[in-house]
């Protein structure tokens, strides 16, 4: 007679330590890389608890799972974070079996199903929280309409409780040298919602939940108002070099104080 199924790999080897550690290096790395990192006012994420809880993202840009990351630290302390990662690029980059990402082979039968697996026993697991790319590849924000991988609809269909939190990303320019990074939570979908749906009527469903949330983040981009967001980040200004220098001495010679950003107001 068989036993319990044993606790998954990415359980057992996640480190609490080594994770908090990250996130502060990330601190640090997004203040060199970035002007700003925001999370939108007006799209915060709902605050984690016992019931499964998933965050769906699209997937522009190499930053994405270090941006996830930090957003998963910051805004959801309570909880640990999980995400399924891509089985090769896991095997260059063992460290991340330490920060909670687990391997998924694309395209196979076998893949699916210990996707599905993996996920099922970390979202029965207190107080955790379950980061997924839908895409699948990287995608322009624009990209309409938005095509999703399966995984994620199969995967809600097996739950008895829990939400689905859409979650829009993009890094625009503004003013300064450096991009923005820019986040936005969407509309929780219930898994109480999905009773009785198909996989491509809840593909349709959570699409149409990320395509609201992108839209809504792209006309928040648009508009450049830092005051729109809760600013997590604050980057260091200016373009460096001669041209700063030749700005800092035309405000020495004015009496002025020297304000290395191009923006009025950046905070």
């Amino acid at each position: 007679m068989s036993g319990p199924n044993p606790e998954p790999e990415v359980l057992r080897k996640y480190s609490p330590r080594m994770m908090r550690w990250f996130a502060r290096w990330l601190h640090g790395y997004f203040r060199r890389n970035f002007d700003g990192v925001r999370v939108s006012l007006d799209g915060e994420p709902p605050a984690g608890g016992d019931q499964p809880y998933i965050v769906y993202t699209n997937h522009p840009s190499w930053w994405d799972p270090v941006f996830f990351i930090y957003l998963a630290n910051v805004l959801i302390p309570e909880c640990r974070m999980f995400g399924p990662f891509d089985a090769q690029a896991l095997a260059k980059y063992p460290m991340f079996r330490r920060l909670g990402c687990y391997g998924v082979e694309r395209s196979t039968r076998q893949g699916a199903a210990e996707f599905l697996e993996t996920s099922r026993a970390i979202l029965a697991t207190p107080n955790t929280t379950l980061w997924i790319t839908v895409q699948g590849e990287f995608a322009d924000t624009r990209q309409r309409p938005l095509v999703l991988q399966p995984g994620l609809a199969h995967l809600m269909r097996r739950l008895e409780s829990g939400i689905a939190v859409p979650l829009a990303v993009e890094y625009p320019f503004w003013n300064e040298r450096r991009p923005e990074a820019l986040a936005r939570f969407g509309r929780p979908l219930e898994v109480a919602e999905c009773t009785g749906k198909s996989v491509a009527e809840l593909d349709t469903l959570l699409a149409d939940r990320l395509t609201e949330t992108l839209d809504s983040l792209a006309e928040e981009a648009i508009s450049r108002d830092p005051a729109r967001f809760r600013t997590l980040i604050l980057g260091r200004t200016g373009v460096g070099g001669s041209y700063d220098w030749n700005r800092r001495l035309k405000a020495w010679l004015s009496g002025r104080k020297f304000d290395s950003a191009h923006g009025d107001d950046r905070k």
